[in-house]
């Protein structure tokens, strides 16, 4: 049986504000680098650049519902991504 692809993503929370609820950080994985705005009280999520955005955009969104409670500015956290960068 063969395994699925994973690549462990690293997220950085750089600014969080309650008003206008707007977090914003970056996540890399493997070689790429994005900065993602998450407007969590519309459950909104811009990743860029596009380079790789299909890549890493479902399991980050899936991260941040999971976790947003739990993510601070300055926090470094990591999640798994079912794909191989």
């Amino acid at each position: 049986m063969s395994r699925l692809p994973a690549t462990t993503a690293r997220l950085r929370v750089l600014r969080q504000s309650f008003s206008p609820c707007l977090m914003e950080g970056e996540v890399t994985a493997g070689e790429f680098h994005w900065r993602f705005h998450w407007a969590f009280d519309r459950g909104e999520l811009n990743v860029e650049p596009s380079l790789g955005r299909a890549l890493i955009q479902d399991a980050l969104h899936r991260f941040l519902l999971r976790e947003d409670y739990q993510l601070e500015p300055g926090g470094d956290y990591a999640f798994t991504v079912r794909a191989s960068f």
